[in-house]
């Protein structure tokens, strides 16, 4: 007769999070120090995705591609860096940074912060319940008093070809963890990851070709300068940009992918990069025991609630809700709904106002993107294309970045662009966009002026240091005064 106890483990906490990710991260930390109990739950490496697979080791890739790329333009310095890059020093470094894939550092962390960790796959179980399978089979179920957030983030999307299963084609993952360089490589897509690792491989040494659907260019979602210069550096560095191309089948044959487009041209290479999107990682959390479609994006509230589910306890934070997929926003999401769940839990009122302590408004009015490429770009809040599509009433003001001292001291023949978007109403800015070598560091001043709603007037008065590309925020300001003005009749 058989007596194992076959019934699992059962534990309580305040807050349960599945996903160990920075999010999942943060949303425990602020449980833990507003004094409630919490656990995480993580079937993978605790850091997730940002640590090991994207932003850690694809910066690392970038950095010295994109620092070559810059001393080559430092007179003095050029001819000491005219050579190819050691790439075997760069995957290195890259291994490194991702910590060997490893991730004690980070359990330490937790433990310090008083955060319990269950390693394996947790899936809700009803309202409140989330039951985890064990690497070792065995079973724990998690009872949460106040909130369960899922913060189980994102993977790639691929496109539902014949036998790609077969072809082993890289997706993020593999682009930002290769353990060699790839003569020839094909990157699909041309968007932030296909831009970012068309750069990294093709300063590397891979001869790089890029699929792109449609005619819209690159980075498209951003102001459309920003995707030309990107796509003039990476013609100038080697690779070729193929616009209004879909791939309509690959296959792999003695270790060489073959592609054939939907025209009928074909092309070979070592490896090919499916960059085409992201897609939510919700099809086996337990969505259906609530009430929701299994692989669907988690539509929540301003603090992170999911809207669909009653009850004041389901919360779905970072790339997992849609809002906005980027690792720092996801963070910030975590904050906010942390103390969301914090307030709720001690009985206290809910800040829901604009830029209230539990309203993620950022998520809609300020968001900071930079793209590490060569030249990089840094953009927050509106484009000009989404001011005009929310009806205000804009000024746009560009400047040539080239044209400031600070640049011609960073770099011969730089090349460069800022716009600035300012609500005529309001008399603040509510958008701008950097294009440029180094401009990555701009961006956070830009943040806080759309963030605070600088007025204009006052912005004057913040001056910027001389020679230094920060400079351009003057030369906006003096453009936008400036400005032809309409003369009223009268």
């Amino acid at each position: 007769m058989d007596t194992t106890d076959t019934q699992p483990a059962r534990r309580t906490y305040d807050v349960v999070v599945i996903g160990g990710g920075p999010v999942g991260e943060n949303v425990a930390d602020r449980a833990a120090a507003a004094g409630l109990s919490a656990v995480i739950v993580e079937r993978d490496l605790l850091g997730g995705e940002c640590s090991y697979w994207a932003c850690e080791p694809s910066k690392a890739l970038l950095r010295p591609v994109v620092a070559r790329a810059d001393a080559l333009r430092v007179p003095g310095l050029d001819r000491a860096v005219a050579g190819p890059l050691d790439a075997a020093a760069v995957l290195a470094h890259r291994d490194a940074m991702a910590a060997y894939w490893k991730d004690e550092d980070q359990v330490a962390w937790l433990e310090s912060v008083g955060v319990d960790l269950v390693r394996g796959h947790g899936r809700l179980a009803g309202p409140r319940t989330v039951a985890v399978r064990t690497p070792e089979g065995d079973g724990v179920e998690l009872t949460a008093r106040h909130a369960v957030a899922v913060c189980t983030g994102t993977g790639a999307a691929v496109p539902d070809l014949p036998g790609l299963d077969a072809v082993r084609p890289w997706t993020s993952r593999e682009a930002t963890t290769a353990d060699a360089v790839p003569g020839r490589l094909v990157v699909v897509g041309g968007g932030v990851v296909a831009v970012e690792m068309a750069t990294a491989w093709q300063g590397l040494g891979s001869r790089v070709t890029m699929l792109v659907r449609g005619e819209g260019g690159l980075l498209r979602g951003m102001e459309p300068f920003a995707g030309d210069l990107v796509a003039d550096h990476l013609r100038e560095a080697g690779a070729e940009l193929r616009f209004g191309a879909s791939v309509a089948s690959v296959t792999r044959t003695d270790g060489e992918v073959r592609v054939t487009l939907a025209d009928g041209a074909e092309l070979v290479a070592d490896e090919i990069l499916f960059a085409t999107g992201r897609t939510p990682q919700t099809l086996d959390v337990g969505l259906e025991t609530v009430g929701l479609t299994p692989g669907d994006w988690l539509h929540v509230d301003d603090d992170c609630r999911v809207s669909a589910v009653a009850g004041d306890w389901l919360y779905a934070v970072g790339d997992v809700n849609n809002r906005a997929l980027l690792t720092h926003q996801g963070k910030y999401q975590a904050r906010i709904a942390g103390a969301a769940i914090a307030a709720r839990a001690r009985g206290e009122a809910i800040d829901g106002t604009t830029w209230g302590a539990h309203t993620a408004t950022a998520d809609t009015v300020a968001v900071p993107q930079v793209v590490f490429t060569h030249p990089e770009i840094a953009t927050v809040g509106l484009t000009a294309r989404e001011a005009e599509r929310t009806g205000r009433r804009v000024t746009v003001v560009d400047h040539d970045l080239s044209r400031l001292a600070g640049t011609h001291q960073y770099a011969v023949g730089y090349r460069g662009r800022a716009r600035m978007i300012v609500d005529e109403d309001r008399g603040t800015v509510v958008g701008a966009t950097f294009a440029g070598p180094g401009v990555a560091e701009l961006l956070h001043s830009a943040t806080v002026a759309v963030t605070g709603a600088t007025p204009i007037d006052r912005l004057w008065h913040a001056v910027p240091a001389f020679p230094t590309i920060s400079e351009v925020w003057l030369r906006l300001l003096e453009s936008y005064r400036d400005r032809p003005v309409p003369v009223k009749a009268g």
